[in-house]
This record gives structure tokens, C-alpha cells and sequence, in this order.
């Protein structure tokens, strides 16, 4: 039988995600980060693999990243509006975490499903940064899949982000807004 847990199904029906440009300091701590790290480790991995992992971006690392995005943009010819949201999405963040794509070798699975695990990963720790009361955002954008900046961030030759999660203190409350219509996106199959 069924056990029923219908906080956790209320949370995940009102969840809302916070605006990374209305977070602001403080952001977790280690031992907080720690945490959320493990709720989100515990995302579906077929294979078990474990096809991804984290880079946790804070401080002074935030304003380098902000400065080598700002100047990769301008080597790309990137129009000016998108480089100067990708060098606020770091210049502004109290913490991110990068949810880095580590794909494993496998005859078994495939980069897709490895790349879907990392997604859920991001899903994950959005959501339990956002269940332990801080706001949080999952943002990608052009520097997640820039060769150029991913080696600035150390990642290897088949890396890439699956998402910069944004986690700090919520300074606004988003309003609610429309959620898609279940009956005209669902259909049902039983025989």
C-alpha cells in the first residue's frame, strides 16, 4: 500500500523558482552545500555511472568567471545585451553550482541518457535548495556549451553544463504565473 508523503507532493505542485538576479547574499554555507549536494546525488542514474559532477562557485571565482565571460562574448561577436546578462549571471551570484555532464564510457547507455541524468540532477538540487528555504534558479545559456569558457572552467574535452544553478537568500517573492494546461498536453494510453 501506498504511503503517502502530501508535503512533499505540495511542495512540488507550488514549488517557484527564484530569479537568479533577485538573489542575494547570505548563500549556504559548506556544510549546507554538502547537503544539498547529496539530496541531489540521489537523481536517477541508470548505470549507475554517475555521469556528472559539481564545480561550487563563489567568491572571487564568480567575479574571474564574470570577467573571462565578458571577454569570451567579445571574441565570439556575441551581441552586447548577451554578454552582459551572461557577466551578471556571475558577477551578481552570491553561489552557483555548476551541475557539470561527465559522460562515462558505455556500451549500455548513452550520452543522451547520461546528459538526461544530469538534468535531473539540476532539477534536484534546484529543488532542495528551494525545500530548505533558500531561493534558487537553474540558468544555462550560451557559456554552458562555449568550448572556449567551459576550459576556462576546467572541464574536459566531452564535458559540458547541464546547468548553472543559482542559490542565495530570496530578496523577492515571484508572482505565480500561468502552469501548462495537463489535458491538453497528456494523453492516455491503455490498450
Amino acid at each position: 500500500m501506498p504511503q503517502p508523503r502530501p508535503e512533499v507532493l505540495d511542495f512540488l505542485r507550488t514549488r517557484r523558482s527564484r530569479s537568479a538576479r533577485t538573489l542575494s547574499a547570505p548563500a549556504p554555507d559548506r556544510t549546507e552545500i554538502e547537503g544539498l549536494l547529496e539530496a541531489a546525488a540521489r537523481s536517477p542514474d541508470h548505470g549507475m555511472l554517475v555521469p556528472w559532477r559539481f564545480l561550487v562557485l563563489s567568491g572571487d571565482a564568480l567575479q574571474r568567471l564574470a570577467r573571462a565571460v565578458e571577454a569570451r562574448g567579445r571574441a565570439l561577436d556575441k551581441p552586447e545585451g548577451d554578454i552582459e546578462k551572461a557577466r551578471a549571471n556571475f558577477a551578481n551570484a552570491p553561489l552557483i553550482v555548476a551541475v557539470v555532464v561527465s559522460p562515462k564510457p558505455s556500451r549500455k547507455i548513452p550520452l543522451l541518457e547520461q546528459t538526461l541524468s544530469a538534468g535531473a540532477v539540476c532539477l534536484s538540487l534546484l529543488n532542495a535548495a528551494l525545500a530548505s528555504g533558500w531561493g534558487a534558479n537553474w540558468i544555462t545559456g550560451w557559456p554552458a556549451h562555449d568550448r572556449g569558457f567551459l576550459d576556462l572552467l576546467g572541464c574536459g574535452a566531452e564535458e559540458f553544463v547541464a546547468g548553472f544553478v543559482h542559490i542565495g537568500t530570496e530578496t523577492v517573492v515571484p508572482a505565480e504565473r500561468e502552469r501548462p494546461d495537463i489535458a491538453a498536453i497528456t494523453d492516455w494510453v491503455s490498450a
